[in-house]
């Protein structure tokens, strides 16, 4: 037990994305659980439990932790997991330029178009992430390993980090861009935004965690007169959600 945080349930699962290893890391508290993939190539010596729990969280002050051999623990994990309720979120952003129509392609753009920065601007502000004090959404806030910089926004007591595909970690000679897909792959909806029309369905993007994606086309741009055709667009396995869109949805700046 924690003496700041309390009782810590930590999951760890050892996964393949792309060619790439990693791992897994789940912590759960009391007030809010703790997410991050870590590429195993990316550690210098396998940690052992105590230093990946502080990977995914910088707080945790215990010497060890020990297995749970209850015979109901995964059903008891599980029922937690559906019921805690989190103040932070995390969201992709994906800048889709015109002709764009395969994964490689969306998570290779590195430019970031006038309208589209100008969007930026209205999902949140710009923070520098080097000691970032806020919720980081997994982000690298200490070594720079994820960018310098990301997109930021504090909503009705609520924090949202949002994982900017060109502001993520370029890599030369690396099509899959692993280290964009990594955050961007893990997240369970992602913001796809479009300067002109541009086909886009989710079986663009392979990931087990991308179950939705909203579509943001903007019409005259960086004007007085800015407008943003949205749409939701979702795997086939998953079921019919709301609120509902107006029609026509068209929102202005």
């Amino acid at each position: 037990m924690d003496a700041a945080l309390g009782h810590l349930v930590f999951s760890l699962k050892y996964d393949v994305i792309g060619d790439q290893e990693h791992l897994r890391l789940l912590l759960r508290t009391k007030l809010r659980t703790y997410h991050d993939v870590i590429p195993i190539s990316c550690l210098t010596e396998f940690p052992n439990i105590v230093q990946m729990a502080k990977l995914v969280c910088e707080d945790v002050n215990v010497d060890r932790f020990h297995p749970v051999l209850y015979p109901k623990a995964s059903r008891l994990i599980v029922t937690f997991d559906e019921h805690v309720i989190s103040n932070n979120f995390k969201f992709g952003v994906i800048y889709q330029k015109i002709g764009q129509t395969s994964e490689e392609e969306l998570f290779s753009t590195t430019e970031e178009s006038p309208a589209f920065a100008e969007f930026l601007e209205l999902l949140g502000e710009k923070v520098l992430l080097q000691d970032f004090k806020g919720f980081r959404g997994g982000l690298d806030v200490t070594h720079g390993q994820t960018g310098t910089e990301s997109i930021y926004c504090h909503f009705r007591n609520k924090e949202i980090m949002f994982h900017v595909c060109t502001k993520l970690p370029y890599t030369e000679g690396d099509t899959q861009q692993l280290q964009r897909k990594r955050h961007v792959g893990n997240d369970i909806v992602a913001i796809v935004f479009q300067d002109e029309n541009t086909p886009f369905v989710p079986d663009m993007i392979a990931s087990n965690f991308l179950h939705a994606y909203i579509v943001v086309q903007v019409e005259k741009p960086c004007s007085e007169q800015t407008l943003y055709k949205v749409s939701v667009t979702a795997r086939d396995d998953v079921p019919f959600f709301g609120p509902p869109l107006p029609d026509p949805a068209v929102f202005s700046k």
